[in-house]
């Protein structure tokens, strides 16, 4: 029925142009008008569907945390990555699950023997049994890592981002102490802190990693801590009455956590790997500690008549860092908007 306020033009013209929701027709000529009809349905899609990986008209928007959730459920070198972690984690947590050898009881008369049945890595020079061993120095090379990183990450973070924050005098002290512990060689300062210690436990090892780790940690905290709080919704609470305090948990840390832990997961293998070197040297773990450095050091002088005394110790140490540096790669991926 034809409107009276909307005067036909001849030929049934509409002057006025089309009500709101009324179906249009594209001409067929590719002119102005099919084009204009064309980017109104590409809107009209999106506000549907969303933006790309976003979520539609009603429904919260993802945060950055479960954005990047949500891309590493997809990425494989997340996944097979955490799968090496956890089988790690719980073998050295539980070993009796896969090893049921002792690796700690010995016999002579088999010393670098090669594979037997129920001893497929064959045995050492003293006639232990080099897969349970390898099997139960997961234990020590994990904790180390995990408490080591741990130790690090809080340490750092904390004097980072309260000298990032505040700056002035608390910020160049800590950079100049920063300086002073990067100026330490690590293997030539393990050689002597350690060398005096003489407890077989792995805490001081786990103290020397944190006392040499925290700096790396602490110089990346402070950049991201000025960074974020450079930014208008810090200024807007600062305007608004927030204090220190409250700036610093509501609004600066969750945004600027995200760097620290991309280092810290990657530094983790670097710490099992160092540990295993130190323990190599003679001076990290000591026995009755099972530790892959141990096992590798007293398989060292060995290779040649007794090869896989050194391969399955080596290649278990090479996985592990190996999946705990994938890890990180995978969450810097994910947490990096730059990366997408």
């Amino acid at each position: 029925m034809p409107d009276p306020e909307r005067p036909e033009g001849p030929g049934g013209y509409d002057p006025v142009g089309p009500r709101p929701h009324e179906a249009v027709s594209p001409t067929g000529q590719g002119g102005p008008m099919d084009l204009a009809l064309e980017q109104a349905e590409s809107v009209e899609g999106i506000e549907k569907t969303g933006p790309r990986g976003g979520t539609g008209p009603g429904e919260k928007p993802r945060s950055l945390w479960s954005d990047a959730w949500h891309q590493l459920r997809r990425n494989p070198v997340f996944v097979i990555s955490s799968l090496m972690i956890l089988f790690l984690v719980i073998i050295s947590i539980w070993p009796q699950l896969i090893a049921s050898g002792d690796p700690l009881q010995c016999d002579l008369s088999k010393s670098q023997q090669g594979s037997s049945p129920g001893h497929p890595f064959g045995y050492d020079t003293q006639g232990c049994d080099v897969y349970t061993r390898t099997v139960y120095g997961a234990r020590a090379s994990i904790t180390v890592g995990v408490c080591a990183t741990l130790g690090a990450a809080l340490l750092g973070s904390l004097l980072g981002g309260l000298a990032g924050f505040f700056g002035g005098w608390s910020d160049a002290l800590l950079s100049r102490v920063a300086d002073i512990f990067f100026g330490i060689p690590v293997v030539l300062g393990g050689l002597v802190f350690l060398s005096v210690v003489t407890s077989t436990t792995v805490w001081p090892v786990v103290g020397f990693i944190v006392l040499l780790g925290w700096p790396q940690i602490a110089r990346i905290g402070r950049g991201s801590v000025i960074t974020a709080k450079q930014n208008d919704y810090v200024q807007a609470a600062r305007a608004l009455g927030a204090g220190n305090g409250r700036m610093m948990l509501r609004h600066v840390a969750p945004n600027a956590i995200a760097p620290v832990i991309v280092v810290a997961t990657i530094a983790l293998g670097t710490y099992i790997a160092l540990e295993a070197t130190l323990s190599f040297l003679g001076v990290g773990l000591r026995p009755p500690t099972v530790s892959w450095g141990i096992d590798i050091s007293n398989a060292a002088s060995q290779i040649r008549n007794a090869p896989h005394m050194l391969l399955w110790p080596a290649g278990a140490l090479s996985l592990t860092v190996l999946a705990f540096i994938m890890l990180g790669d995978a969450v810097r991926d994910a947490l990096d908007p730059k990366l997408r």
